[in-house]
């Protein structure tokens, strides 16, 4: 396992992707604190997170990844109101305008 600093880690980028990819593990440090950590692709990473938008959410909090019980589909959703109802109170509120 290597460590590198941010300035070099930028200056060397590819180098150190190429060494990742070879399954090296490298982590990365600022100001001798490490910070991150550069590795080859983990075999048991899940496939959905391959999309770096889907990952970025779920780390940030703003996606929580379903826990899947088998082979039952999801609920399907209950409509909250009839559409006839949410266009009528839509008219309603615009009366006031």
């Amino acid at each position: 396992m290597k460590s590198v600093g941010i300035k070099v880690l930028n200056s060397r980028l590819s180098e150190y992707v190429r060494l990742a990819a070879s399954g090296e593990t490298i982590l990365v440090t600022d100001r001798d604190r490490v910070v991150a950590e550069l590795g080859p692709i983990r075999e048991s990473r899940s496939p959905i997170l391959a999309d770096a938008y889907l990952a970025d959410a779920v780390r940030n909090g703003v996606l929580t990844l379903p826990v899947l019980s088998g082979s039952e589909p999801p609920p399907i959703p209950k409509p909250v109101a009839p559409l006839e109802q949410l266009l009528s109170e839509l008219d309603e509120d615009r009366r006031d305008r």
